[in-house]
């Protein structure tokens, strides 16, 4: 392969072929936290894995001082569920080069209207539900929800959402909503970083009937009534909050440029596969903070910081 503009030959990223190893010959190089094996993530992974199998190899790099070994740069759980189903054998990708690769703790995960649209995909393919739910680890009637969970929603809420952990309960609320106060909602809830099903119950407390699809479902009756005092005071309280983030805008600025600054830092430090074995020989408490610190996918949004 060659690149047009230097004329140099292009190095791939991995061996063209993959091969079949030993689960027991590859060496983790970041041990698992605890917890992880109960962890939701992990389950799904082991069910996925037990009904069609591994449907992404894990990354290697042969140690060089070891012939027969591999270092595993990337799949950790998945091999830790063939572990745990006594899968002895496990088809790799091996690297070319452990420091240039970006591996799955760098990409973004999959947003719930990203996976709405994968199991509508999937399903009009002719996959059956109870294949999709034993994959996930779900329960059949969940996929079902799942496909249903746009239903209602307006086509530039659905744009705005598209790429945000809103969860699925959120939308039934925002479906109790007119197609224009969805999407003030949706750009509130983007505003303040805060997709959860209270901050969009609070938002449809202060909704205008006539923004509501079925007024019945907008307020409860008896005791759990609201009342415009709490409409009133709700108002009052996002202005605040915005007005309060507005003021650590400032000096919240130089703090998350320096952890920013930070974190990238340590993401490409721990690139360096040697740095890692280094690291987890000698230094295993500071490799176990190096990683928890670059794992992090976004810092402290600003209406956290100003409580």
């Amino acid at each position: 392969m060659t690149d047009d503009k230097t004329g140099k030959g292009v190095m791939l990223g991995f061996e063209r072929e993959t091969v079949l190893l030993p689960v027991a010959s590859l060496l983790p190089l970041k041990t698992l936290r605890p917890g992880t094996r109960e962890s939701r993530k992990y389950a799904q992974i082991l069910t996925s894995v037990r009904v069609v199998g591994l449907v992404e190899a894990p990354v290697v790099t042969p140690d060089p001082n070891h012939r027969g070994r591999y270092f595993l740069l990337d799949g950790h759980l998945r091999v830790e569920a063939l572990k745990e189903l006594d899968i002895t054998e496990v088809e790799c990708l091996v690297a070319t080069d452990d420091e240039t690769y970006t591996y799955n703790k760098r990409i973004n995960r999959l947003a719930p209207i990203q996976e709405h649209r994968m199991l509508l995909r999937a399903i009009d393919r002719g996959v059956p539900e109870k294949l999709i739910a034993e994959a996930l680890g779900i329960e059949a009637a969940a996929v079902r929800r799942r496909t249903r969970m746009l239903d209602g929603i307006g086509a530039d809420t659905v744009e705005i959402l598209k790429d945000t952990p809103c969860p699925a309960k959120t939308f039934d609320v925002l479906r109790c909503m007119a197609p224009m106060r969805q999407m003030e909602a949706a750009e509130l809830m983007m505003g303040q970083h805060n997709y959860s099903v209270t901050f969009a119950k609070a938002i449809l407390a202060a909704t205008p009937e006539a923004q509501i699809v079925d007024p019945r479902k907008k307020k409860p009756t008896g005791e759990r009534a609201v009342t415009s005092e709490q409409i009133a005071r709700l108002e009052r309280e996002l202005a605040s909050l915005q007005a309060q983030v507005k003021s650590v805008e400032e000096t919240y600025g130089i703090d998350n440029l320096h952890l920013t600054v930070t974190r990238g830092y340590l993401r490409k430090l721990l690139d360096n596969a040697r740095v890692v074995r280094w690291l987890s020989q000698h230094r295993q408490e500071y490799l176990t903070e190096f990683q928890a610190i670059a794992e992090i996918e976004r810092l402290v949004p600003l209406a956290t910081a100003a409580e």
